[in-house]
This record gives structure tokens, sequence and C-alpha cells, in this order.
């Protein structure tokens, strides 16, 4: 082979292999502009795991309308929660993952020392605090997305906004609803045309919300500043004139408050587990609200804008009740209990307060070994938080099919040998059905009064949070025995023992 056949050999030979590099450079090119099949199945997995941890809380909510199934419920919430969190993490582009770890290893931290050590007196005010942090943290979200002016479409905005508005409304009033319950704030606060200043406040907090959806990315600091000022004084306004007696019902109102400020939100980000899970939350919290105010027979604009269920300073007069509140021996209840057929008890806050629950189930097991039928009467908003009785009674270890709402044992009473009032008032008030100028005139009522005898246990003579005089105290067939809950709690369990 001559040298300049071996030389074109050589040149041809290069210049195939820099076609071939060329092929393979452009092929890497178009690789590189795809998706790879690992972030393809990644991003998969996300939704996939979303969509999972979606059905967790859907269950988890469904098993916790039930005692008997309520702990698995928040189990399979909880597992559901875990996993969204983890999932997250997979996001493409995201980053601070110290920062995360270290808020989440933080914020659980604290939350399982704190519900580990927080008395079941204490927990109404847990519930409302943590229902707070959930509508803060979606306002938090939802000003973090205005304040680094990403470009989201109309709709996207104006969620936006609506998310941190209702989101800030339920993070300041839950933390009113929190003073009150834990008692730093004593009273409720009224002043003159407290209706119409809040109506302002409202209003301008909706048009500072109108000009940021209309302003898009291009919004000031100072407008959102302003825009989440007013935002939070009106939750704060909203909830200083609401009295103890509406707590349940205003716990629930901001649940669902943020629940939905949550599913606004899920929206904005495109995260359909927040999607979901806010709007579950949002309609159970709902729900829960419209049938505790019917249980109360009260609109729900009659608990945000009226003054009933404020303490009062001074109890009604009572000069106008027949009667006289006629004390008895927890020896002479004892014996009329042991000898009952059938015995009825009613557990209000005030059992919650002397922690006496774990002495009422004793004392059921004391009855019931006797052969004394044993029933407990539940009013929907017995108690500072929904279901706050119900929950005190299961810790106590009291068999769920003891345990019946206002509508299922209401009728009973009238043959009920012993009716045992143990720490409730307002819900027994049988002024409720009978004086149409009273307060809770209205309100569907436990009907305490018609058992052929009635135990009220009680530390003193006062009245309940609607600040009512309590008409069932003066009846003939009513006897009070004074003193805390659980000491004559742990009397009646001894003497019924000792018979």
């Amino acid at each position: 082979m001559s040298q300049d056949t071996l030389q074109q050999a050589l040149q041809d030979h290069k210049d195939s292999l820099s076609a071939l590099e060329q092929v393979i450079n452009d092929s890497a090119i178009e690789v590189a502009a795809e998706p790879s099949m690992w972030q393809s199945f990644l991003s998969g997995g996300i939704e996939i795991s979303y969509f999972v941890a979606t059905i967790l809380f859907i269950l988890g909510l469904k098993r916790m309308s039930s005692p008997v199934t309520a702990r698995g419920g928040i189990v399979w919430a909880g597992i559901g929660m875990i996993l969204a969190t983890v999932v997250t993490f997979g996001h493409e582009g995201m980053g601070n993952y110290f920062l995360m770890i270290l808020a989440i290893i933080a914020g659980s931290g604290f939350a399982w020392w704190k519900a580990r050590q927080v008395a079941m007196t204490d927990m109404p005010q847990m519930i409302a605090l943590y229902n707070g942090l959930g509508g803060g943290a979606a306002a938090a979200i939802s000003g973090v997305e205005l304040l680094r002016g990403a470009e989201h479409s109309m709709i996207a905005q104006i969620l936006a906004v609506i998310g941190a508005l209702i989101g800030s409304i339920a993070f300041s009033g839950s933390a009113v609803a929190y003073a009150k319950l834990d008692g730093l704030m004593k009273k409720s606060i009224h002043f003159p045309r407290q209706n119409t200043i809040n109506f302002i406040v409202f209003t301008v907090s909706i048009a500072l919300g109108a000009i940021i959806i209309f302003q898009g990315s291009e919004v000031s600091l100072t407008l959102i500043v302003l825009f989440f000022i007013f935002a939070l004084a009106f939750g704060i306004l909203m909830a200083i004139p609401i009295g103890g007696a509406d707590m349940p019902v205003v716990i629930s109102l901001f649940n669902a408050l943020t629940g939905l400020a949550v599913g606004f939100e899920g929206f904005v980000l495109d995260n359909a587990a927040m999607i979901i899970a806010g709007t579950v939350v949002g309609s159970a919290g709902t729900l829960l609200t419209q049938l505790m105010a019917k249980a109360m027979n009260r609109p729900i604009s009659n608990v945000l804008f009226s003054g009933f269920g404020n303490h009062s300073d001074e109890a009604e007069d009572a000069g106008d009740i027949e009667g006289s509140m006629k004390p008895i021996e927890s020896s002479d209840v004892a014996v009329m209990m042991a000898y009952a057929q059938q015995v009825i008890i009613i557990p209000g806050y005030g059992m919650a307060v002397a922690q006496a629950q774990h002495k009422i189930s004793e004392l059921t097991k004391a009855l019931t070994e006797r052969g004394v039928r044993v029933k407990f009467a539940i009013h929907p908003v017995a108690g500072r938080m929904p279901g706050h009785m119900n929950v005190l009674l299961a810790e106590a270890g009291v068999p769920y099919d003891m345990i019946f709402d206002l509508d299922e044992i209401n009728e009973e009473f009238a043959q009920t040998d012993v009716a045992l009032v143990i720490g409730a008032n307002d819900v027994v008030n049988p002024v409720a059905r009978t004086n149409p100028e009273s307060p809770i005139y209205g309100m569907p009522i436990l009907n305490a009064d018609a058992a052929k005898n009635t135990i009220v246990i009680k530390r003193g003579k006062g009245t309940g949070f609607s600040g009512v005089e309590n008409h069932l105290f003066y009846a003939d067939n009513t006897r009070m025995l004074y003193g805390d809950g659980q000491a004559m709690a742990a009397e009646l369990v001894q003497q019924v023992k000792e018979m």
C-alpha cells in the first residue's frame, strides 16, 4: 500500500470518527432536553404517594367519627401525613433540605412533648392553638408566594389572597380562643359600635386583597404587610367578644377556616394532597359547626355577632325561682344509686376540671356489678370543644356502648331512677324550654329534670358560662351534693362497694 493511499485511509477514518462524535453529541443534547426516565418515574411516584396519603386522610377522618375507631383513624391520618411530608423532598428543584429537616424535627419534637404533658382539661386550648397554627401556616405559604413575585394565573392569585385572608383570621382568632380557654383572657371584650368597626376592618382587608390580586407579581411588600395586619386584626376582633359558652362552636368554625385555607393554597402550589386534605377538613369542620349551632338552636351569625356566651359577673336574678337548693349527703346518694334500676350520668366541663372521669368510671363499674343499668348522656356542646366529654370518658375506659347523644337518650329520663349531673350546667337548664326571655331559650337540653331523682355534684352555687341561673337546682326532685367532683365520686365509689 502506497503512502498516499495510507494517508487517505487515515483521513477517511478521522472523518468517520468526527461524524460519529457529532451524532453522539446531538443525541446527548436531545436526551438532556427531555426528562430522564428517573425523573419521570420520580414525578409519577410523588403523585401516586400524594393520592395514597389523601386516601389515608379521608379514611382516618371517617374512622374518627366513632369513639370505637377514633384511635385507629388518628394513626391512619398520621401515616398519611408522614408519607406526604417525606415524598415532598423528592420534588425537582427542592432545596434547603437542612432547614426543612431541622424545622420538622423541632416542630414534631415539641408537639410530641407538649401533647404528652397536656392535661385533659387543657385539651380544648391545645386544639384551638393547633387549629390556628394550621391556618397560620397556610397564610405564610401565601405570603411567600406573593412576596417572591411568582407568575400565577388570575385564579391562582385570587385563591392565594383568599387563603391568606381566612388563614390569618383562623390564626389570630384561634389565638384569642386559646387565651380565653386557658384563662389568660378572663372576660369577653365589648366596645361601642363593635360590629361596625369589625365590618370596616374586614372591608379594608378585602380591598387590600383586591389590589394585590390586580397588581400580580408587581405587588409591593408594604401592601402585603398591611393586608396581613388587617386580616389578623379582624380575627382578633371577631373572637374577643365571644364568651365561653360558644367556644366549642368557635373552635369548630376556625378549624373549618383552616382547612379551606390549606385547600386554597394547594391550588396555588398545584399540590393535590393539600387540595383534597384541606377540602375534607374544611367541609367536615363546616358541617360540625352547623350541627353544633343547631344543637344550641342558634344561627352562626348569632354566635359571632351577639353577646350571648359571655361570662357574667352577676348571676341572673333568682328572685322569681320557686323552691330552694336542697343539699344531700354522699351516703344517701350512694344508697339511691345502688338500689336503682337505671342511672344516667351527665358529665360537663366541671368533671374535666375536677379530673373526676376515672372515679366516675370506677363508680360505673361498681354500679353495673350490682345489676344497675348505667348510661351516659352527652350534650353536643358539653365541655369546651367538640367531643370533649367523649374524649374524657374514653380516656377513663368507659365502654363506648354506654355513651349516648342527646337525641338517643332524652326520652329515657322519664323512666330513669337517678340522673347524676357532674360539672354540667347550661345543658340541663329547664329555662331553655320554659322561658322565652332567657338567652338560652330554644337550646335543646338533656331532660335531667324528668328523672325521678336528680343529683347535682357541684362546688358551689355559681351559674354556668351563660350566666343564667339554673332552675334545675331548685326543682323538687333535685338534690345538691356539694364538693369537689373527684372527691365526691370517690366517696360514692367507696360507699357503693361497702353495701
